[in-house]
């Protein structure tokens, strides 16, 4: 007998069994790991979204437990195992860097299901899910490029890993398309979610002379920076954060993470669940762009919404040739797409990009 099924046997005969119906099955009971705090506005703040749709469309079928602001490393291990050990079925962990710490509990705990989030590592009870944020960057970078002003663009990056890399290639392609003038101006600050740092890399990156400021860090603390110095534009990231706009916030990327985390439940319940690599965008809905607000001129608005559906619809790639890497070698011909392996792996800059990535 497994130790996880020890366990609740011992809970079950000390009554302290919280999770049976009165005709005595068991309800599924999901885990959920997060980096940040749920009240991230960002996002932690849409994976929690996803927790509470999963308890809404499958009612008492499920119990979901959650644990918030969970370091990488060790840390994540520990909170892993206690799910497993209080009978999760099924864990979600949320953060990259949650990798390798998913993949060692996932062995020592073969009859729980595991899905981590951005990463690369499965196994045959660890799925791996992602979204195509590049796709959103690609109409952040076109809006940017067209608003600003000084021509100076800054990017807050939170670690130099390719998920990151991939926007600020994309926002920048999309940005030079339009503007051939703009320069990018990237700090990196080394985490996900720590409100001073990131506001006070939004503060530098104005003091260059960025009036656009992008994000890939999970605070509003950025927009609230912007918002106080003035006449600077951003985005929202992960989520909508819409109590920043119209303006400094014009639009957003938002993560739409429900329907994944209904269906990968549901298929637990029904014992279809099958170990798998989701990588979904714009088309499939996991990818959504937040309202553009009339703080964007109207033409500018257009062209982003006709790049959306290009997008979405297949039409359009936001990585197509020709584009050539930062040394000035060839990398994409003219009319050539990036192939998933190679995005999922960048780990250049593309032509026209300053400074080194960190390593």
């Amino acid at each position: 007998m497994k130790l996880k099924t020890l366990l609740a046997s011992a809970a079950m005969a000390l009554g302290l069994a919280s999770g049976a119906f009165a005709d005595g099955h068991e309800k599924t009971k999901v885990g959920f790991v997060f980096v940040g705090p749920i009240g991230d506005g960002g996002w932690t703040y849409e994976h929690n979204k996803g927790r509470l749709a999963v308890e809404e469309a499958l009612g008492d079928a499920v119990e979901t437990v959650y644990v918030e602001s969970v370091a990488e490393g060790p840390d994540s291990e520990r909170v892993m195992t206690e799910m497993a050990l209080n009978g999760a079925d099924l864990i979600f962990t949320t953060s990259f860097g949650y990798m390798d710490p998913t993949i060692n509990i996932a062995a020592k705990f073969p009859d729980v299901k595991f899905e981590h989030a951005t990463g690369y590592k499965r196994a045959d009870n660890v799925s791996t899910y992602s979204a195509r944020f590049y796709e959103g960057r690609a109409i952040q970078g076109h809006i940017a490029g067209k608003m600003t002003k000084s021509n100076i663009i800054g990017y807050i990056g939170s670690y130099p890993i390719p998920e990151v890399i991939r926007g600020i290639n994309s926002a920048f392609i999309h940005a030079q398309k339009v503007n051939p003038d703009v320069e990018f101006r990237i700090v990196w600050a080394y985490t996900w979610f720590d409100p001073a740092k990131e506001a006070d890399a939004a503060k530098v990156l104005i003091e260059q002379g960025a009036d656009v400021v992008l994000q890939h860090t999970d605070s509003t603390a950025p927009q609230a920076a912007a918002q106080e110095a003035g006449n600077v534009v951003t985005f929202g990231q992960a989520s909508d954060m819409g109590q920043y706009a119209p303006f400094p916030r014009v639009s957003s990327i938002i993560d739409d993470w429900a329907p994944y985390y209904i269906a990968r439940t549901q298929a637990v319940i029904d014992g279809t669940w099958e170990s798998t690599d989701t990588w979904d965008g714009i088309g499939p809905g996991m990818v959504g762009i937040g309202e553009i607000s009339d703080a964007v001129p109207a033409d500018v608005k257009e062209e982003a919404l006709a790049m959306k559906a290009a997008i979405a619809d297949g039409s359009y790639h936001p990585f197509t040739g020709p584009i050539k890497k930062q040394d000035g070698s060839d990398w994409l011909a003219d009319g050539e797409v990036a192939d998933d392996g190679t995005l999922a792996g960048m780990n250049f800059y593309v032509e026209g990009l300053t400074g080194e990535i960190p390593q």
